[in-house]
């Protein structure tokens, strides 16, 4: 079974938190500091700094793999 690479997930994880993000503007009515809006702020969050992780790792891979 072929492994899914560290660039892809990382590509993957950056359109959730996009996805997210476009969300929780839209979920803002009046104001921000709603439950649900902060909620999907910080899944967005998460998912921005798993993509950073994931280029890093891939970043790292490609250094060890040159060597």
């Amino acid at each position: 079974m072929r492994r899914t690479s560290p660039f892809f997930m990382g590509i993957i994880y950056s359109m959730m938190g996009i996805l997210f993000t476009y969300i929780a503007i839209n979920s803002a009515k009046e104001t921000i500091w709603n439950f649900s809006t902060i909620l999907i702020i910080l899944v967005a969050t998460f998912d921005f700094g798993v993509a950073i992780r994931m280029f890093a790792l891939h970043g790292k891979i490609k250094k060890m793999t040159k060597k």
